[in-house]
C-alpha cells in the first residue's frame, strides 16, 4: 500500500508530495500532467524488475530505437543549454509491505519492518558520441523503516488504530541504520551500503553506484534481505490497468495464469480459479458467479454469469445471460461491460492485493450508471475502519479522471485536484510544475495549507459553458428540493 509519494525532478513534477488513502481520485483537464505522477509510480514498479534503462523506457512503452531517456527529466531552457549534463530526479515513496515474503528460490521469509520509506535517486550522463541514447546513473538509494509510533502521524487517512494500524505496522528492527543507505568513498566514489535484517553491526555489503545496472531493490531475489525483498514484492505486486478490449474478450487455456492483466487479460481464468478455490473449501462455486452477475446487473440486464469449460479445446469462456435468456459470450459484450466485469472481478479476488492505478475509469460507462462504478470502486479498496485479511485485504485504489459527472460521485475526502502552478526554480526563474490539492475540510487539507474550496472547481459542479440541454431553472429548483 503506497501511503506517500514525494517527486522532485520527474518530468514536469518538482517538489511534489502527495498523500494517499485506499481509494484516491485525481481529477485535472487533459494534458495538464495528470498522468506523469502514475508514470512515477510506475518507474518505480518497473525498477523492482528491470534495470535502470528499461524501466525508463519502459514507463511509457518505449524502445531503444525512438526512446529518449532525457523525457524523465524535468528540463528548463537552463539545462537544455548545459546539454542535460546536470539533469536529475528523486521519488521517495512510503509504504506498506507484507511481512511474509518467499524469495526467487520458493523460501519463505519474514520481513523485520513493514512500514518502509523508500527513496532513490537517478541523474542522466549525456553519450560519448552524437545520436547515442545515453545513460542512467544510479545517485542515491535509501530504504528504511517507520516505527509504530511514527505510523500514528505518518498514516494520514482516517482508520482504526486498534483493528487496522495495529495489524498492518510491524517492526522489530531497533537498529539506528535501514536497510539500504548511500554514502560517499574516501576516493569520492558513491556508494551503495546494504545492511542486514539480522543483528549484525557490520558495516554492510557495498556496492558502487556510477557503475550498477539495476537498484538494490531490484536485485534482491534471496531470503538473506527480506525487508528488502519485502519491499521489492511490494512494488511488483502493482498493477496498471490500461484495459483493452480484446484482452477482456479472450477465452483461456486451461494452462493460463489466473490473474488479471494490466490490459485486462485472463477474466476466465481468475474467475474459475475463484469458483474452484470456493468448491475446494466446501462453498457453492455459484455463489462467486452470483455476485459477480449481482454487481453486472446493476449495469446491464444480466441475469447470471459463468465460465463455461470446453474439455476438449481445452478453453475457458466467460458467458453472461441476459433475462431474456439469451447467452452471451465474452466477445459479444460491450466495451464498458467488460471493463465493469473485469473490476467485478479483481474486488472478489482476495490475491489480488496492492496498488492499482486506472485512468479514466468511467470509459464506455453511461453517466447514470458511473455510481455503480464508484461503488465498484470503493469496494476494490480496503476499509481501514476494519482489520485487514482475505474478506477485507490490503488492496488500494488511484484514479485519474477528467470527467464531472464522475468527480461528483466521489467523496470528498477521496479526491485531489491536479492544478498548475509556477514556482521559483533553482536559478530563481519561474517554472512550471503541478500541485495536487485536497478539498478544504477533508483529512489532507490538515497537511496542505493550499487547499481549495467548491468554488475552485466550478467547473466539476456546475453545466459547461454554452450547454444547449439543460433544465430551467425553475425545475431544476423543484428536481433539487426533491431529492433534498
Amino acid at each position: 500500500m503506497l501511503t506517500r509519494l514525494e517527486v522532485d525532478g520527474f518530468k514536469n513534477l518538482i517538489g511534489v508530495t502527495v498523500d494517499f488513502g485506499p481509494l484516491t481520485c485525481i481529477a485535472g483537464p487533459n494534458s495538464v500532467g495528470k498522468s506523469n505522477l502514475f508514470d512515477a509510480i510506475r518507474f518505480l514498479a518497473l525498477l523492482a524488475d528491470h534495470t535502470l534503462v528499461e524501466a525508463a523506457l519502459r514507463v511509457r512503452d518505449g524502445d531503444i530505437e525512438t526512446g529518449d531517456l532525457r523525457d524523465l527529466f524535468y528540463r528548463d531552457t537552463q539545462s537544455v543549454a548545459r546539454n542535460h549534463e546536470e539533469l536529475h530526479f528523486s521519488i521517495a515513496a512510503e509504504m506498506i509491505v507484507d511481512p511474509l515474503v518467499r524469495d526467487d528460490f520458493g523460501r519463505s521469509t519474514e520481513a523485520s519492518s513493514t512500514f518502509l520509506r523508500y527513496e532513490v535517486q537517478i541523474g542522466y550522463e549525456p553519450p560519448d558520441q552524437h545520436g547515442a541514447l545515453g545513460r542512467l546513473v544510479l545517485l542515491a538509494e535509501h530504504l528504511n523503516y517507520i516505527t509504530e509510533g511514527e505510523a500514528a502521524s505518518r498514516l494520514r487517512f482516517p482508520h482504526s488504530a486498534q483493528l487496522f494500524r495495529s495489524a498492518v505496522v510491524k517492526n522489530k528492527r531497533r537498529k539506528h541504520s535501514g536497510y539500504i543507505s548511500t554514502k560517499q568513498a574516501s576516493d569520492g566514489q558513491t556508494e551503495i551500503l546494504v545492511h542486514q535484517d539480522g543483528g549484525s553491526r557490520g558495516p554492510g555489503q557495498v556496492a558502487p553506484a556510477s557503475s550498477a545496472p539495476r537498484t538494490i531493490v531490484g536485485t534482491s531475489n534471496t531470503s538473506t534481505t527480506p525487508t528488502i525483498l519485502a519491499a521489492r514484492r511490494e512494488m511488483q505486486s502493482w498493477l496498471f490497468l490500461a484495459l483493452e478490449p480484446s484482452a477482456m474478450r479472450r477465452s483461456d487455456r486451461f494452462q493460463t495464469p489466473a490473474a488479471i492483466t494490466g490490459a485486462g487479460g485472463h477474466i476466465p481464468a481468475t474467475l474459475y480459479r475463484l469458483a474452484t478455490r470456493a468448491q475446494k473449501a466446501g462453498d457453492d462455486a455459484a455463489n462467486i458467479y452470483a455476485d459477480i452477475a449481482n454487481r453486472l446487473a446493476r449495469l446491464v440486464p444480466i441475469s447470471s454469469i459463468e465460465v463455461e469449460v470446453d474439455d476438449v479445446r481445452q478453453m475457458l469462456t466467460v458467458v453472461a445471460q441476459e433475462r431474456s435468456g439469451v447467452r452471451l459470450p465474452a466477445a459479444a459484450l460491450s466495451d464498458g461491460t467488460l471493463r465493469f466485469l473485469t473490476l467485478a472481478v479483481l474486488a472478489a479476488d482476495p490475491e489480488a492485493h496492492g496498488l492499482i492505478c486506472i485512468e479514466e475509469p468511467e470509459n464506455g460507462i453511461h453517466p447514470a450508471r458511473m455510481g455503480e462504478m464508484t461503488a465498484l470502486l470503493q469496494a476494490l479498496a480496503v476499509d481501514p475502519r476494519e482489520a485487514s485479511g482475505a474478506e477485507n485485504p490490503l488492496r488500494q485504489v488511484i484514479l485519474a479522471t477528467h470527467s464531472p459527472a464522475f468527480v461528483q460521485l466521489q467523496h470528498p475526502d477521496n479526491l485531489l485536484f491536479a492544478q498548475e502552478v509556477k514556482i521559483r526554480g533553482e536559478d530563481g526563474a519561474a517554472v512550471r510544475t503541478l500541485r495536487f490539492r485536497p478539498l478544504n475540510g477533508t483529512w489532507r487539507a490538515r497537511q496542505d495549507r493550499a487547499a481549495i474550496s467548491l468554488s475552485t472547481i466550478i467547473d466539476y459542479l456546475a453545466a459547461p459553458e454554452n450547454a444547449q440541454l439543460k433544465l430551467p431553472d425553475f425545475e431544476l429548483d423543484a428536481l433539487v428540493e426533491g431529492l433534498g
